[in-house]
């Protein structure tokens, strides 16, 4: 796991356009899980377009320090993350 914002943000900059699984702790003994694409990154956040089938709304964003928390993991299809 990269250790520093900047490099998750370069990581993620190469997967931009590629699916994924996004698990995120929702509180106590609660995971949410959300297929959608990688669509954008910004200096703070990343935006994920989720798949209509499976939620409720089109998009949703994280911090990078979530991933840094380990408050969200991300799983790429072709990899893990």
């Amino acid at each position: 796991m990269p250790t520093s914002i900047t490099t998750i943000k370069q990581k993620l900059d190469s997967h931009l356009g590629d699916s994924l699984t996004v698990v995120a702790r929702a509180g106590r003994k609660k995971v949410t899980k959300r297929r959608g694409v990688l669509k954008e990154t910004f200096p703070a956040v990343f935006v994920v377009d989720l798949d209509q089938d499976q939620n409720n709304f089109e998009h949703v964003s994280y911090s990078y320090t979530d991933l840094l928390t380990k408050n969200i993991t991300l799983k790429f299809d072709d990899a893990a993350e």
